[in-house]
């Protein structure tokens, strides 16, 4: 029997492909679900039992042993917190990041080695590449479906153990893969949203865990516009569903700063608007992915959202160990909370959590207190 792999099974596509192709290679494979939230939707339906049913039915198609493991206590402490802390703080953090690096590559991974695992997969678009004796994340071979944005904060111990058997492949490769060996999921639609959300109403929401609060929509030259429905509900750059259409030159507008203190958010009109952009960023916790940072200043490119496109930028580590991130050219809507990925070329260096950010003009630092 070859090397045993413990999958993560999810119920989708990508999953049950990496199951088929690991067999295919001659892999000792075990399927395994994540319960890592519980809760019905509006219908009284859990979609996590779905997606169980699902999994299973191709692990069997498959022949392989399947398990259901239940995260839900250690996603709670490690991932749903961490979410409701940032938002408390006014910003948009990403939980698929923190899960990666608290769920599916720390609790998954110690557990697929209690199993006696050799080795744990997932169905990421990503691919490990042994250099000598370290261990690199690379670009999945998707552009449109590349992953390593939500994995940039792994470390060598979970990469030394893990394999991406769909990196190589685009999407639609996937898809034929799927519908070749007549899976089970070939035609089931991919996932959108939150993990723990899913497909309901993302406000409703956060309004059952956290308290919202009413507030005035104060314009970048002190106009009082309008009522905002609670800060936690907005985020920098938004356009859609800021509730101030007609007011104005008729541009749309954007948000463009919190005053959590105040319970103010501002704004601002027109798709350039210089309050939109800035020139640099403060991290925190920075995460490597060969552990150790590589020589400063250094001269890379950064993600600061999923599928974004390169931004060249000059990276230095600060007395404190946060990050400076200085952008070769100004960047719109640059969020605190979300992760600045860092690359060289196909390779993710690492990452860290965006605290602050430098607006174009100074006489903006108001608006993010």
């Amino acid at each position: 029997m070859g090397k045993r792999v413990i999958l993560g099974m999810s119920g989708g596509v990508d999953s049950s492909v990496s199951a088929l192709l690991l067999k295919q290679a001659g892999y000792d494979v075990i399927g395994l679900f994540m319960k890592n939230w519980n809760e019905k939707d509006e219908y009284g339906v859990c979609t996590a039992t779905a997606d169980a049913d699902d999994a299973r039915a191709v692990a069997d198609q498959l022949d392989i042993p399947f398990y259901t493991i239940n995260f839900e206590k250690e996603y709670w402490d490690r991932v749903f917190t961490y979410f409701l802390d940032e938002y408390k703080k006014g910003r948009t953090p990403n939980p698929d990041v923190m899960c990666n690096q608290e769920i599916k590559f720390n609790a998954f991974l110690d557990y697929a080695l209690n199993l006696e695992g050799d080795y744990i997969a997932m169905g990421h678009y990503a691919q490990v590449e042994r250099r000598e004796d370290n261990y690199y994340l690379i670009r999945g071979k998707d552009n449109n479906k590349d992953q390593s944005y939500f994995l940039s904060r792994i470390g060598q111990k979970a990469l030394s153990k893990t394999i991406f058997p769909i990196g190589h492949l685009e999407k639609k490769e996937v898809r034929e893969l799927a519908e070749k060996h007549d899976l089970y999921t070939a035609k089931k639609k991919d996932s959108t949203g939150i993990c723990f959300i899913g497909e309901r109403d993302f406000d409703e929401f956060l309004d059952r865990y956290l308290l919202a609060k009413e507030g005035d929509i104060i314009d970048i030259y002190g106009n009082k516009i309008g009522k905002h429905s609670g800060l936690i509900h907005y985020t920098l750059g938004q356009r859609k569903g800021i509730g101030i259409g007609g007011v104005g030159t008729g541009e749309p507008w954007f948000v463009v700063g919190k005053n959590i203190k105040e319970n103010i958010l501002y704004v601002a009109q027109g798709e350039k608007n210089p309050a939109l952009y800035s020139i640099s960023l403060i991290g925190e916790s920075p995460s490597w992915i060969l552990e150790k940072a590589p020589n400063m200043p250094l001269k890379c490119t950064a993600k600061f959202r999923y599928r974004q496109s390169d931004i060249p930028v000059t990276v230095n580590i600060l007395d404190n160990g946060k990050l400076h991130i200085k952008y070769d050219t100004p960047v719109k809507a640059v969020t605190p909370g979300q992760a600045a990925v860092l690359y060289e070329n196909e390779v993710c260096l690492g990452s860290c959590i965006i605290e602050s950010i430098e607006p174009l003009d100074k006489k903006y630092l108001y608006l993010n207190l």
